[in-house]
């Protein structure tokens, strides 16, 4: 059983429209507060978009996701799993970032991320666009490569956009390769899919070995299958989860700065997650959620309740640890 204090408020206690919102109704817990030492989960927002090529917005995402958040609950519906009585969790409130420079902002956010995992705490966040995941990773994978499990109807390994741009929401798992923070071997990318300017992604991830599974496999093979493969590529090294909403199709997901038409439905983007259990994961995020584009708010209550299958498969690690 988690410390009494990290439990969520209950909208028995205070109903799920009143109050501050922060992830799940969880605790803040800012980097200097002394109880960050006793947090083994923190849930941190990273709002901040300025490698977005198309549609802006996704630096509003954490903010939504907060707000959505509130309408989660104790317990995971169809596992049963309990998150917040296998581990501490909290809210970390949010990297800092600078709007105006792509390069500080992601040192910004590589320093944040080195204090957190430094406490030992495991990071959970929300985006932000997936640029986003580069400074995470470079603080993650400081000790060595990771592998990767990666939802996104694109591959994000492009060289650069613009005529040289390196850092871009299209770049981030090309540099990541280059930096030596991911195994590429120990990486599959699932949900490929959409138009394209050429072959230049894939064949990157061809000669390095990335296991890239387009959508009509996905959709042929179902995800029992897809996701077999996907624990067998990972392994049992260190695994860091990348979802980008985009994974989504668009008519469950319309919140999202490039989407793609052809994609998983809402059901199953939570399936996916569920057979991430028992991998040694070390990190995830949950990305590319544009609130400017989501009227509704359905797509950031998407990807709060893919957040909480996250944190459903992260923290039995902790609950393991204890026995």
């Amino acid at each position: 059983m988690s410390d009494p204090f990290f439990q969520p408020v209950s909208g028995f206690d205070l109903p799920r429209f009143a109050g501050i919102p922060t992830f799940m109704r969880l605790p803040h817990v800012g980097l200097e507060d002394a109880r960050l030492a006793d947090v083994q989960i923190g849930l941190i927002g990273v709002p901040w978009d300025s490698g977005t090529t198309n549609r802006p917005g996704p630096r509003h995402g954490p903010r939504q996701l907060r707000d959505l958040s509130t309408m989660i609950r104790a317990q995971n519906g169809i596992t049963r799993v309990r998150p917040f009585e296998m581990a501490n969790c909290a809210d970390l409130g949010d990297v800092p970032p600078n709007p105006a420079d792509v390069l500080d902002s992601m040192a910004r956010i590589t320093a944040f991320y080195r204090t957190v995992l430094a406490a030992g705490i495991m990071p959970l966040t929300a985006g932000g666009d997936h640029l986003t995941t580069l400074p995470i990773l470079r603080a993650v994978a400081e000790k060595g490569p990771v592998g990767m499990i990666h939802f996104d109807s694109h591959t994000d390994l492009f060289d650069s956009y613009f005529g040289g741009t390196k850092y871009t929401h299209g770049t981030p798992f090309r540099r990541a390769v280059e930096e030596g923070l991911l195994d590429p071997k120990r990486v599959c990318m699932i949900g490929i899919r959409g138009t394209a300017y050429d072959t230049e992604d894939r064949d990157f991830a061809d000669s390095v070995g990335i296991r890239v599974v387009p959508i009509e496999e996905f959709h042929a093979r179902g995800v029992a299958d897809v996701m077999a493969e996907a624990r067998e590529i990972a392994g049992t090294g260190e695994t860091y989860i990348s979802y980008d909403i985009d994974f989504v199709d668009p008519a469950f997901a319309p919140g999202t700065g490039t989407p793609e038409i052809g994609g998983p439905n809402s059901f199953q983007a939570l399936e996916v997650v569920r057979h991430l259990a028992g991998l040694q994961i070390v990190g995830a995020d949950v990305v590319e959620v544009s609130p400017p584009f989501d009227t509704s708010g359905n797509t950031a209550f998407l990807g709060a309740s893919i957040m909480f299958e996250l944190l459903c498969v992260m923290a039995p690690r902790f609950e393991a640890a204890k026995g």
